[in-house]
């Protein structure tokens, strides 16, 4: 429903800030760019272990997506995207991640020789793999050290397997744990993906505006403004910000947001939910419930 009242109000192809982590809306600031840059020379230079971090809603998920579709035929990919400490072992998720066919037997043995026989077809074939974890803080100390087990697979003079790894801060937290000492020295690169900045954030309103058909001119600088403020830069809460936003000028018949449709969003009380830990930043609460009422 929201997506056809934008669309008709403002004209545009569809909705400029969906929450899906969309490739084609990506938005190169020179954070994301580093970022990818980051993501792509790990797998390229056949590090180990490759980590980004960041808040919830920075944009990793995105970038993801992006580097999935970028990469060549030598370098075969599985995604573990929901892989969870207490969901099962983790050899199981590596295998549905990367379609080896497991034994029926499901002994951990023989489970780990049909991986290590797919790795070593692989190379054998001329192709690298790759295993990317998302939400990789999910995973418990104990599978990170199984992972690193893993890295431990060569042929002699290359390595088998790289990892990537891509989490929220608490992934930096559990890598400094001391019995991850050994893992945490099998990285080769690690970048943190911070929070747009008010340029940024202006910019990047301003790019989803007019990848949709829109003028990019439709919030004002006043508007901006109160998007980074209350969102912290946040790529996520900056979109639940704009799409609410824009669902209120078109509910008043405007076309354009200034800074009394965002106050009068605040004064309502429909808030988001802040990504940032609780001392850095003072939002709460985004009321789904008004939200839906408000497109309806």
């Amino acid at each position: 429903m929201t997506a056809e009242l934008l669309e008709t109000h403002f004209g545009f192809s569809e909705s400029p800030f969906s929450l899906l982590p969309d490739p084609d809306f990506l938005f190169w600031s020179p954070l994301h760019k580093r970022a990818y840059q980051v993501l792509e020379y790990g797998l390229m230079s056949r590090a180990p272990v490759t980590v980004l971090t960041g808040e919830v809603g920075a944009g990793k998920t995105t970038l993801l997506q992006k580097l999935l579709r970028s990469v060549g035929d030598d370098v075969t990919v599985g995604l573990i995207s929901n892989a969870h400490a207490n969901q099962g072992a983790l050899m199981g998720w590596i295998a549905h991640a990367l379609d080896i066919a497991l034994p029926r037997s499901g002994d951990p043995i023989e489970i780990f020789k049909a991986f290590q026989e797919f790795v070593l077809n692989e190379y054998g074939e001329g192709r690298r793999v790759g295993l990317i974890i998302d939400e990789a803080q999910n995973l418990g100390a104990e599978q990170l050290e199984e992972l690193r087990m893993l890295t431990n697979m060569n042929s002699g003079k290359d390595g088998l397997l790289q990892l990537v790894l891509v989490g929220q801060p608490e992934l930096r937290e559990l890598l400094a744990l001391p019995e991850l000492r050994q893992f945490a020295q099998r990285v080769s690169v690690f970048y943190h993906l911070e929070p747009l900045d008010e340029e940024g954030v202006a910019d990047y309103v301003r790019h989803r505006l007019k990848h949709v058909g829109g003028t990019g001119e439709e919030f004002t600088e006043g508007a901006l403004a109160g998007v980074f403020k209350t969102s912290e830069g946040v790529p996520r809460l900056v979109n639940k910000m704009c799409e609410l936003a824009l669902v209120y000028a078109a509910s008043d018949g405007l076309q354009v947001i200034d800074e009394g449709v965002i106050g009068e969003m605040l004064a309502d009380g429909l808030m988001i939910e802040s990504a940032l830990p609780a001392e850095a930043g003072s939002i709460r609460f985004f009321r789904a419930q008004q939200f839906r009422q408000a497109a309806e």
